[in-house]
């Protein structure tokens, strides 16, 4: 297979993966598990796995700073992402995650060199007209977010934007390093927010009764590692906004397996608001006019 069409393949099995990640921690927050401490403990297992099979890879992330901030990034993309569809309503917090796009554009400029263009400004402003559309409810003055979740939701889809530019900005280092940090972050991130959360009664504690958490808890982890695996092989060898764009895939599996069993709804004003920052994210991914191409090819570095 061309390695564009692996880096693609790559990157969509990530979305499979995301999209329906939502069910196991629901059914894991069900038997005494919070979401949190329930992605702390896969990524743990992931961890393991991961220093098993890579053993230098250790030294290879002490080697390369920029790695701590991919630890951060990608560890908050979790915590935001698995808590926010766990307690909220799952086609929501997917379509305000995946306002990631828009970032991308604000992101791209400081570590990647590209500076924006008219055509991504307009996708900017396409993507926030959709967001605020979806965060307006009815009775509400302004479209501001209105519970934990939205917030969750916001803020995973900043970092996860944040990591795949990361990605693409450290294609040169080791791919097994930038997985040790994706996991690390995930670990590490997820405990610490836990741990503050529990002080201020955010989270509960840990309330498990025997084992049949287990299987299913292994089941994630593994799951994790090989979509991670994905998406760290993918957005090395794309643009970052080709990755954007095919991982929108997650938000169709997401939206259809939510409202299938029940954890999520499509009224017609979220589903104009999904249009528009769907939208946004196609229009990143056609080909640039004459302008814009000019000066994308001049801008980077």
């Amino acid at each position: 297979m061309p390695a564009g069409l692996l880096a693609v393949a790559a990157l969509l099995l990530n979305a499979i993966v995301y999209g329906l990640l939502w069910w196991p921690f629901r059914e894991l927050q069900a038997q005494g598990l919070h979401p949190l401490w329930a992605t702390a403990l896969v990524y743990l297992i992931g961890l393991a796995g991961l220093l098993l099979l890579y053993p230098r890879a250790w030294p290879a992330l002490l080697r390369h700073p920029l790695l701590y901030l991919l630890v951060l990034a990608a560890g908050l993309t979790n915590v935001g992402f698995n808590w926010s569809v766990t307690v909220g309503d799952v086609v929501r917090a997917v379509l305000l995650f995946y306002l990631m796009p828009a970032w991308v554009v604000l992101l791209a400029w400081p570590l990647l060199g590209e500076r924006p263009t008219a055509a991504s400004l307009l996708r900017l402003v396409l993507a926030l007209a959709g967001v605020l559309l979806v965060l307006q409810t009815p009775g509400a003055l302004w479209p501001v977010p209105e519970n934990l979740a939205d917030w969750l939701a916001l803020m995973g889809g900043f970092c996860f934007a944040l990591t795949n530019v990361l990605l693409r900005k450290l294609h040169d280092t080791p791919e097994e390093a930038r997985m040790l940090a994706m996991f690390l972050g995930g670990a590490v991130m997820s405990l610490s927010v836990a741990g503050l959360g529990l002080q201020f009664g955010l989270v509960s504690g840990i309330s498990l009764s025997g084992t049949a958490w287990l299987p299913l808890a292994l089941a994630l982890s593994l799951a994790l590692l090989v979509g991670n695996m994905g998406l760290q092989y993918g957005a090395a060898r794309l643009s970052a906004g080709t990755t954007s764009i095919i991982m929108l895939s997650e938000v169709v599996v997401a939206s259809l397996s939510s409202v299938w069993l029940g954890a999520g709804q499509l009224s017609a004003q979220t589903l104009a608001g999904g249009a528009l920052i769907l939208l946004a994210s196609i229009l990143a991914v056609l080909p640039a006019g004459p302008i814009d191409g000019a000066r994308q090819a001049s801008s980077k570095v």
